[in-house]
């Protein structure tokens, strides 16, 4: 086991978008779905990351390759089925789906690969980060109850990004750390509304399910995490707003890396919730998702304020 993440994607997407520059338009293609961009951003802030994901077909082809270009490594298995993709206009300032397709759920034999890659991995690593596909309908939630038995089972500290079934599924395998944004704690009917204490209420039963900490993001309010006998709010360094989408990623990425580093969870809470702050407040100047500058990362930690409750 090292300070190493293993981010499980299991169906990336391959993402065109057309834009518009110097009066004509350009064409950008890049992989996408939530545990790349996480991968990227962890990467970014200088852990080491394995990929494990499913890819096939033509756009899985090109997935390949785009991953290729990326500053962390893969390990991939191979799906019968078309990997997803969309393709968006840019065009005018503001994002229009041309086209899309999730893919074809994976099989039970893809799913039974991809475990035991991500397994063997994940017994590599200190940390693994499980992210959710793009669309609900292309994986079983069951592998992720599974893996997250097993990782836990085995030391390894899990971190999700999930929402619904896949939340159920982990929180029943075992999970150290979980992050969740207001809006799926009140569509999955963990939250009564949004206020802060019945969010905090939320988070206490999620704690009581066996997570040393939580952490709640509220889009633009400042989060809310909770661990050991710690409530507070996390406010980020204030800036301008490019694109609102990825934050919750990058704070997820954020803490990931820090939680590589074996300690105990609630030791590292204060730089881990400084850290994932930080970079979800500066993805949302960059037009990348997932991306941003260490350096200026590690500047905005000192600007996070956490205001115990």
């Amino acid at each position: 086991m090292t300070d190493r993440v293993m981010v499980f994607a299991p169906a990336p997407i391959l993402t065109v978008t057309i834009e518009q520059r110097s009066g004509e338009p350009d064409l950008h293609v890049h992989p996408g779905g939530q545990g790349v961009w996480q991968a990227r951003m962890i990467s970014a802030l200088g852990v080491p990351v394995m990929l494990c994901a499913a890819l096939g077909g033509e756009p899985g082809s090109l997935l390949e390759a785009v991953l290729a270009g990326e500053d962390f490594d893969v390990r991939s298995v191979t799906r019968q089925s078309a990997s997803g993709w969309y393709v968006h206009d840019r065009r005018d300032g503001q994002r229009e789906p041309v086209a899309e397709h999730a893919g074809r759920a994976l099989d039970r034999h893809e799913l039974d690969e991809l475990h035991n890659v991500a397994l063997t991995e994940g017994l590599r690593s200190s940390v693994a980060v499980l992210s959710g596909p793009h669309k609900p309908s292309v994986v079983d939630a069951a592998v992720y109850r599974r893996l997250a038995a097993d990782l836990t089972a085995n030391g390894v500290r899990v971190v999700a990004d999930l929402s619904g079934d896949y939340l159920t599924a982990v929180l029943e395998g075992g999970v150290s750390f979980v992050k969740v944004s207001h809006e799926e704690l009140l569509d999955d009917g963990l939250a009564d509304d949004d206020s802060v204490e019945s969010l905090l209420a939320a988070g206490r039963k999620l704690r009581g399910q066996g997570v040393e900490a939580v952490l709640i993001s509220r889009a633009a309010e400042p989060a809310l995490a909770i661990w050991s006998d710690t409530e507070c709010e996390v406010h980020p360094p204030p800036l301008s707003v490019n694109e609102h989408r990825g934050a919750g990623d990058s704070m997820t990425a954020g803490v990931a890396s820090v939680l590589a580093r074996g300690e105990p969870v609630a030791s590292l809470m204060e730089q881990a919730l400084r850290t994932g702050s930080a970079a979800g407040a500066l993805n949302v100047t960059r037009h990348g998702l997932g991306t941003g500058r260490a350096e200026a990362v590690h500047e905005l930690m000192s600007r996070v304020r956490i205001e115990p409750l």
